[in-house]
């Protein structure tokens, strides 16, 4: 009937057009109005989305991903090991059928930026010798409504008949940000949003589950908690996957894995720098080798040393150095500002500190960088406030030689004050447990001041009595603008100043 409609629209408008031109009519207006309105019921009718989808599509298929198996993928064996288990629902077919088990139809992987989940969808698919199809959330998003759900049935349409052009028996679909169509539904008038997440849902609701071959969706955010429940509810995503920062072991598998194709000196210790990189996600990890590998290049180095890695952890972790020139003042406040930091770091947790740096980086005019002896998942009250005093050294070290602070304290008390949260939180302070919605910004104000005025005290009554350590490594610091761990231990011990707290 569409059809027929428009036969007519294309034979009597030309006519109608030239009537009114013979009549003296000025007939642009009306050219003009009904190129819009075409424009206007080709948009809304699909064709931008049926364009784009194309164009989308063939983007996805000119960008095909090389082969990945689980074992290059380091840092994740519990990840690795859970989505194995899962994958195997779909490589053995006919052993779930017998049981009774039915096909999974989703995997949903959560967790921090850089751990590996776009990598995990690749080896799944090398895994279960599927064909794979990648899209981010925002290539469904359209201020047209329709379009994103139109996009959504053309992504699972080509995966389907891929699969079947190439051969295989399933195929893994991997949506990345997934929380930018799948988040919670408010009511609102977000038709298209609405409308994209309401075809997603039909899509992994079964209705296609028994047809060959078979779609895995997987997807991954970093925002869970965003996701609607209809889609995250068993029988859509069947499993819901941590991808969690490495610890120790997996951050010195993912260090020796990108190593293998870059020569390394001698002697180098992969394990310390493991060490050193605590909280470095797989991608961090990934650019410390890649960024050691430019400074050998450019002191034209034929391997990478212990010292270019050090370098590039640096780099990674505070940017590169600047040329930023200070007075000799400025540079004296620094170097006490940051062996505040340190030697208090010292006194609680004696052998933490790896690098004490008075090279600017990024926008910090000094650091301290600390080197954790074992990976913490749990903290306690004695440990928290240890870390706080560590936040408050610097500026209580500038209190004991200047008499006042300056404006270099600002990050280190953020860093202290988000810890208080953490621990009112955690129920660890003397308000108890409580919900911390019911704390008003007064109340936070209050309990801050309470806890960080008395940690403020005895951070200044342990350096008050380390003097002497602050004045023999001044002099070194100014002068060489580095200070390792093993020296600033060094000039500890032979002050004979360490105490325990």
């Amino acid at each position: 009937m569409l059809k027929y409609y428009r036969e007519i629209a294309i034979g009597v408008v030309p006519v109608l057009l030239l009537f009114l031109l013979l009549r003296g009519v000025n007939i642009v207006p009306f050219i003009l109005i009904s190129l819009f309105a075409a424009a206007f019921l080709y948009t809304a009718k699909g064709g931008r989305g049926n364009l784009t989808a194309a164009a989308g599509k063939r983007s996805r298929r000119a960008n095909l991903p090389a082969p990945l198996s689980f074992e290059q993928i380091g840092g994740q064996e519990r990840a690795k090991q859970e989505l194995i288990e899962s994958l195997d629902f779909l490589v053995k077919q006919e052993e779930i059928a017998k049981l009774g088990i039915r096909p999974m139809k989703g995997i949903l992987l959560t967790g921090p930026p850089g751990t590996g989940k776009t990598l995990l969808a690749k080896a799944a698919a090398h895994y279960t010798d599927s064909v794979y199809m990648a899209a981010s959330g925002s290539e469904f998003v359209e201020m047209y409504v329709g379009v994103g759900a139109g996009r959504v049935r053309d992504l699972f349409k080509d995966a389907r008949q891929k699969a079947e052009k190439e051969g295989k028996s399933s195929a893994v679909i991997f949506i990345d940000e997934i929380d930018v169509i799948g988040g919670k539904r408010d009511g609102g008038q977000h038709r298209e949003y609405d409308q994209t997440l309401n075809q997603l849902l039909t899509e992994m609701d079964g209705i296609h589950t028994s047809e060959s071959p078979r779609i895995l969706l997987m997807a991954a955010t970093n925002r869970k908690e965003m996701l609607d429940s209809a889609l995250t509810r068993p029988g859509r995503f069947d499993r819901h996957i941590g991808v969690d920062l490495p610890d120790k072991k997996g951050r010195h598998h993912i260090l020796a894995i990108h190593a293998k194709n870059k020569p390394l000196a001698e002697g180098i210790n992969l394990e310390k720098i493991a060490e050193e990189s605590f909280g470095f996600s797989g991608a961090q990890l990934e650019s410390v080798m890649n960024e050691a590998a430019i400074y050998a290049m450019r002191e034209q180095s034929a391997a990478i040393q212990q010292s270019h890695l050090s370098m590039a952890i640096d780099k990674v972790m505070m940017g590169e150095k600047t040329d930023r020139e200070s007075t000799k003042e400025e540079r004296e406040r620094v170097a006490l500002h940051e062996l505040g930091h340190a030697i208090t770091a010292e006194l609680v947790n004696p052998g933490s500190v790896s690098q004490v740096a008075l090279s600017p980086r990024g926008q910090a005019l000094g650091y301290v960088r600390h080197n954790p002896q074992e990976d913490r998942y749990l903290y306690t009250r004695e440990f928290l406030n240890n870390q706080i005093m560590v936040a408050l050294g610097g500026a209580a070290a500038e209190e004991l030689f200047y008499g006042d602070r300056s404006t270099g304290s600002r990050g280190d008390f953020d860093t202290a004050m988000s810890i208080v949260r953490t621990m009112v939180e955690s129920g660890l302070t003397e308000l108890g447990i409580i919900d911390n919605h019911m704390m008003t910004p007064d109340s936070w104000a209050k309990v801050n001041k309470s806890i960080l005025d008395e940690l403020m005290l005895r951070t200044k009554g342990l350096l008050q009595a380390q003097r002497d350590v602050f004045l023999r490594s001044l002099d070194i610091l100014v002068k060489e603008e580095t200070l390792s761990g093993e020296q600033f231990r060094k000039l500890i011990s032979e002050a004979g100043s360490l105490q325990s707290v």
